[in-house]
């Protein structure tokens, strides 16, 4: 019995920790409440990498060019693509005159590096202040540059947005990832309320020109392929120059992925990004990860053998209350509310594949940008 009571103790341990970080940290964005910030109009460079995304942008570049605001500029990126993405991106310019076109070369000691390509876009745009987004990626309102630009400030040079992703129906997979994309934007826009902001999505994120250039742009990992967006917010991210967007307009939508072993390739570049970050957001991040697999693993074990089973049950429904709580209040905000339901289903599929992930990794790199 001495190893069960160890389970159980542990098991305590473990849900206090899950505890803790439910109620004291991702609540400090699930039960932010929104401010109303007025609108600046101020000139906005958005900026758009595309490999490959000639039929993409096609669909979905439209959706920017009609956005409603006064002031800005689409740079377009063709990075190197061996389809018809920079013809597709001349026929637009050709109609808009607020278009500028980055058009990249492989560059030997670059070589298919997509930090390289965002590099000469940025230094292309006209304007200080850079909004980004994927070429596979749309805006879900025509006020997504207004809301995302209205969070600069003097003080704040960085500003994280949500990059959603497409609901398809009767689909387990797209739950799966739209799941793990809500988790992903609760825990970063959280640590950024609290003062420690790790990380940004490159679908749907905006700093200025001067920082990027303060920071030597993406130098200082420029050897790792991956990383333009969450990498560069590690190095640079402060509790005084980052701010959050989250309001419904402010969202963009992409393309899924509708295999998992399209969606495995895809994960196993941002597991083995995360592990450069820095030392205090990989033990914030690993504590939590580690605390969520034990706690199933516990609860499975102890009540097998219904070891102190009312207290197991207890302890296990208190963690999931305090899940759903804090979740329903971030669905709300992130209009990803039908994925309650399904949470511990989903959340234990997604322990099982991040496992699995871990494991691929450690056998061999992955590869990166297309």
């Amino acid at each position: 019995m001495l190893i069960l009571d160890v389970a159980f103790y542990a098991f305590l341990v473990v849900v206090i920790i899950q505890v803790i970080y439910l109620i004291f940290f991702f609540g400090k964005f699930a039960f932010l409440k929104e401010e109303k910030i007025s609108t600046k109009s101020i000139p906005v460079s958005v900026i758009v990498c595309a490999k490959n995304e000639a039929e993409n942008l096609k669909i979905f570049l439209p959706s920017i060019i009609n956005q409603d605001y006064s002031d800005f500029q689409i740079v377009l990126i063709n990075d190197a693509s061996y389809d018809n993405t920079f013809e597709v991106m001349e026929a637009f310019a050709l109609q808009h005159e607020n278009i500028k076109l980055v058009n990249v070369v492989n560059n030997e000691a670059f070589w298919a590096n997509k930090k390289y390509a965002l590099t000469l876009g940025i230094k292309a745009a006209k304007h200080n202040h850079l909004l980004f987004t994927d070429a596979d990626c749309k805006p879900v309102s025509k006020h997504w540059i207004s809301e995302m630009s209205s969070h600069f400030s003097d003080k704040k040079s960085i500003v994280l947005g949500y990059g959603s992703y497409t609901k398809i129906k009767k689909s387990f997979l797209n739950k799966l990832i739209r799941y793990e994309t809500f988790l992903t934007a609760v825990q970063y826009f959280s640590f950024a309320k609290l003062g420690m902001p790790y990380m940004g999505v490159g679908r749907n994120l905006a700093y200025t020109k001067e920082a990027f250039f303060n920071a030597n742009g993406f130098m200082s990992h420029m050897y790792i392929r991956s990383g333009d967006d969450d990498l560069f917010i590690n190095q640079i991210a402060t509790a005084e120059n980052t701010e959050i967007c989250f309001s419904s307009e402010s969202f963009t939508q992409s393309t899924p992925k509708t295999t998992f072993k399209e969606w495995l390739f895809q994960k196993r570049r941002h597991i083995t990004t995360a592990n450069h970050y820095k030392t205090k957001h990989k033990v914030f991040l690993a504590l939590f990860y580690i605390s969520n697999i034990l706690f199933w693993v516990l609860a499975i074990g102890l009540l097998i053998p219904l070891f102190k089973w009312e207290f197991v049950i207890c302890l296990f429904l208190i963690r999931n209350i305090a899940q759903f709580i804090v979740y329903n209040q971030a669905s709300k905000k992130l209009k990803e509310k039908d994925l309650l339901i399904y949470i511990p289903v989903l959340e234990l599929f997604l322990i099982a594949f991040q496992l699995s992930i871990f494991i691929n990794n450690l056998i061999s790199k992955p590869k990166h940008w297309k």
